[in-house]
């Protein structure tokens, strides 16, 4: 991977991530993706959910046995549930956001007319000084609210900044690039698989390579609730290759700094000659990978692969503390695109 083509994946990396982009929320991210490709020359065109979609090749590579290359660009986040009389909001999760690490983060509330607010998740009564059971108090969507950096302290003087029910409340990600290469960030699943495929897409206009086969690009944007990729499905593919965040922790090999390679998840196997192939193309090119089992996760893949009649494999950088305060490493970036790179052409 060269240094410049890794500079740009790191770019917008934090652009995207800078892009508030729950699921059922997504255009931030969608018109930031869709002005991406086109300024790198592709045409991407906007699916019926919001996804982006792009061919890389139309005009060079039939149709047939095409391949698509997806990643989500949707994250976890969460909605107005109740607006309190005491001007607090009261939320529930979009995807699996998890109460236990979401306390006292910055967080934006958006409004349906476009405005949009600062605010902070706490503990309901959450001054150590005053509540006697802080420590002990179970952190669950019922215990904790969003304190708005607004002068409110009714329901009624809330509703008047346009707040209501449904709005969506997005955390602030927190990026950190380190000098030593570590990559922090909420959302890292999965926009830092999205920024490889826009890094892969530079490369391919950079050097001018002639893919052999028809390839696609696809980011979805209902991954987190199960059905990002498996409403669409360009004409002429038989393989996805999807490109997610690689599972780091106890009982897995994989390593912020490898490319993982996932040969089954809770929804099943993926296709065993498609992971051979990646296997072998990692030892053959001397790529830093693991092979590992994920016990609680699924993928844009795995829900395709239930919809069509299609072959799928699931790759990608390695993060640790999926679904909280996330982190890779830039040698994991490295290693995800050289991959993709050795396998794509």
């Amino acid at each position: 991977m060269k240094d410049s083509i890794l500079q740009y994946t790191l770019d917008v990396l934090k652009d995207l991530l800078a892009a508030d982009s729950p699921t059922g929320f997504t255009r931030q991210a969608s018109d930031y993706t869709m002005e991406a490709l086109r300024a790198l020359g592709y045409t991407p065109t906007l699916t019926r959910k919001g996804g982006v979609l792009c061919c890389l090749n139309a005009d060079t590579a039939p149709a047939e046995n095409g391949l698509l290359l997806s990643a989500h660009i949707d994250t976890l986040g969460a909605m107005v549930a109740q607006i309190k009389g005491n001007g607090r909001l009261k939320v529930r999760n979009v995807g699996g956001l998890n109460p236990n690490n979401v306390e006292t983060e910055f967080v934006t509330v958006y409004t349906r007319d476009g405005r949009k607010y600062e605010g902070t998740l706490q503990l309901c009564n959450a001054s150590v000084h005053v509540n006697g059971g802080y420590t002990g108090t179970q952190r669950t969507w019922d215990s904790l609210e969003v304190l708005l950096d607004e002068n409110v302290s009714s329901a009624d003087q809330v509703k008047k900044l346009g707040i209501e029910n449904g709005c969506f409340v997005c955390v602030n990600p927190r990026t950190v690039i380190t000098e030593s290469g570590y990559i922090k960030s909420r959302y890292l699943d999965d926009k830092l698989s999205a920024a490889i495929l826009l890094g892969y897409a530079r490369y391919i206009k950079e050097e001018n390579v002639q893919l052999s086969r028809r390839v696609y690009m696809h980011f979805t944007v209902y991954e987190e609730v199960g059905h990002g990729a498996s409403g669409t499905l360009p004409e002429g593919v038989t393989e996805i290759l999807g490109v997610d965040m690689g599972c780091v922790g106890d009982g897995l090999d994989c390593t912020e700094k490898q490319v993982s390679i996932c040969a089954a998840d809770s929804s099943g196997p993926y296709d065993y000659d498609l992971t051979t192939a990646l296997v072998n193309l990692a030892k053959e090119n001397n790529i830093s990978y693991a092979v590992d089992l994920y016990p609680h996760y699924s993928s844009d893949c795995s829900a395709a692969m239930r919809t069509f009649d299609v072959r799928g494999a699931l790759i990608g950088a390695g993060v640790y503390a999926s679904h909280g305060y996330e982190r890779s490493h830039v040698d994991g970036v490295k290693n995800t695109f050289d991959l993709i790179k050795a396998y794509v052409g």
